[in-house]
């Protein structure tokens, strides 16, 4: 993998996020969960590049990203949707559900980077909030969005490297 600048990421992200969908990965290359995800935000806020994610308080990966410093977001090829679908339709245990998407991780690093991604980004965590219905200012995303009343957890974290193959 080698280093780019975060400044020339070579993506549009409303497409790559919500059309083309990512990997929210933390942990060790030895012991991590991801989970795919089609909401989140790069921008800059606070002087610098960030990447915003939200994880639903039931998902397994959410336990990793409470304890870790860091996080990535992992971007694929279009031939790498049924491994993504997989990670987005099947709860895993630590890396169990990595092996059985047919994904390989990247050994030697200290957060979870895969060998098929064709962009990672690791993100060092800066901010973290439950989200507060009573923010929802258009009360039908509350209706659409959390039937079930699970709002998600924001985080936010600084691009610290953008990583191709």
């Amino acid at each position: 993998m080698k280093e780019i600048a975060a400044e020339k990421l070579p993506f549009a992200p409303f497409d790559q996020i919500g059309k083309g969908w990512m990997l929210v990965s933390a942990g060790s290359p030895e012991k991590c969960s991801t989970m795919t995800a089609s909401w989140g935000g790069l921008g800059v806020m606070w002087g610098k590049n960030v990447a915003a994610i939200v994880i639903r308080p039931q998902r397994h990966t959410l336990t990793f990203l409470e304890k870790a410093d860091h996080w990535t977001l992992s971007f694929f090829d279009e031939k790498h949707r049924p491994a993504l679908n997989y990670c987005g339709s099947h709860s895993g245990g630590e890396n169990e559900k990595i092996a059985a998407a047919g994904l390989t991780l990247v050994p030697g690093t200290k957060v979870p980077v895969f060998q098929q991604a064709k962009l990672t980004l690791v993100c060092r965590k800066l901010y973290r909030q439950p989200m507060d219905p009573h923010g929802l200012v258009d009360s039908s995303l509350d209706t659409r969005w959390y039937p079930n009343k699970d709002y998600h957890i924001l985080f936010v974290g600084e691009i610290e490297k953008a990583l191709q193959p």
